[in-house]
């Protein structure tokens, strides 16, 4: 059987169900982010507590993906992801009507859990479906879904609050959630290269610690948390800065920072495309530094430079984030799927610590604490980049 290749029909019905799938995850998934000022004044509590609202949810998801993506290597990959869409969908419903914060918490946990269904199984997917020299392309488009449903999903809870309030908002991403889900089951094709294995846990537990023999697989793993942990702290308390003096913004001028997200669009695109043609070692060298620059940008006090400095930051982590996501594929020989659940475990295990870790440093120094923590990151992170190219060099001249 032949896989699919870029530009046939199948190619287009699995970059757009996959893009569907990637818009309902990362919407769904993050739109508390924009409201936690908004959850900061109704319920009385700070913003490190606020941002646990986005901590727990993705704590439980990184858990999650572990088990999910071993499972769907006996149950089948489409059904397992067809099933996490809607069920997060109408989960994301039900927390609408949330009667306090400790409700909305537990609503948020059930939903990280859920929701590992799709993350954790899709680059799996991809890498058994796609042609190798087209993976890149493909992957690109599938990371994004994630960065245009990560805007669309703030701006959309930004401004519908402004307009009635968050409750409505959070039933409107259930709504598209749904309908997005539908979309994503008609256009994905079934998989064909797909060899179901009985569930056994020792064998389990046994190729789960083979992921972990890779020295290029633990430099991958690292890199999505430091991403990560870099990307989630700036975006949780930047609402923070700019509904406080001198910028005072509305909910809804702050929900629209988040259509910054366009860049990170077209980055994990192009970037990965010019990885399959550049190298991915380079690549990712490249949107590192543009990453840790865009963090450094913010820090004026000016708000266009701050915004410029937003958009950059976030052209870095996307376009470095299609780059290490699709390696993962590559990189690892045997279990994909339990590569990738193991890969996104830490990339949203960076999104938990990383992003409460952020609210200390908001709390105790201010934007430059936070701003101070990512370059730590991203600093570690570009280190492990040239480790990771001489580890490259060395598999090639082997």
């Amino acid at each position: 059987m032949s896989y699919i290749q870029h530009g046939t029909s199948a190619f287009r019905k699995t970059s757009l169900a996959l893009f569907a799938g990637g818009f309902n995850t990362f919407a769904i998934l993050y739109y508390t982010q924009p409201l936690m000022p908004e959850f900061s004044k109704e319920f009385g509590i700070s913003p490190v507590t606020a941002s646990l609202s986005l901590s727990l949810t993705t704590l439980v998801l990184a858990i999650s993906m572990i088990i999910v993506g071993s499972l769907s290597e006996s149950w089948g990959r489409k059904p397992i992801m067809t099933v996490a869409m809607v069920t997060a969908s109408v989960l994301t419903l039900i927390t609408a009507f949330a009667p306090n914060f400790h409700t909305l918490l537990v609503f948020r946990i059930f939903l990280g859990a859920v929701l590992a269904g799709l993350p954790a199984i899709a680059m799996a997917y991809l890498g058994e479906e796609i042609a190798p020299a087209s993976l890149g392309a493909v992957m690109g488009l599938y990371i994004s879904g994630n960065s245009i449903g990560g805007m669309g999903g703030r701006v959309i809870t930004g401004a519908l609050t402004d307009l009635w309030n968050w409750r409505i908002a959070i039933a409107a991403i259930g709504f598209l959630g749904l309908i997005l889900s539908i979309v994503f089951m008609i256009l994905l094709p079934p998989s064909r290269h797909f060899e179901a294995r009985p569930l056994r846990f020792k064998s389990l537990l046994r190729s789960l610690g083979n992921q972990f023999k890779d020295p290029g697989l633990l430099i991958l793993y690292a890199l999505g948390f430091l991403l990560m942990g870099s990307f989630v702290s700036l975006y949780n308390y930047i609402g923070y800065q700019l509904i406080a003096p001198p910028y005072s913004l509305s909910q809804t001028l702050v929900g629209f920072i988040f259509i910054v997200y366009i860049a990170g669009t077209f980055s994990s695109t192009w970037m990965g495309r010019m990885a399959d043609t550049h190298g991915r070692p380079f690549m990712l060298w490249m949107g590192l530094m543009i990453f840790l620059c865009g963090a450094l940008l913010t820090l004026s006090p000016l708000l266009v430079i701050k915004i410029a400095g937003i958009i950059i930051f976030t052209f870095g982590f996307f376009g470095s984030h299609s780059i290490a996501s699709s390696w993962i594929g590559i990189r690892a020989v045997h279990e994909k799927a339990q590569a990738s659940s193991l890969y996104l475990f830490f990339y949203y295990a960076g999104s938990s610590i990383g992003g409460t870790l952020g609210g200390i440093f908001w709390s105790s120094y201010g934007w430059h604490g936070v701003i101070g923590m990512i370059a730590c990151f991203l600093t570690i992170a570009l280190l492990l980049s040239l480790l990771l190219a001489r580890l490259h060099r060395q598999q090639a001249a082997a």
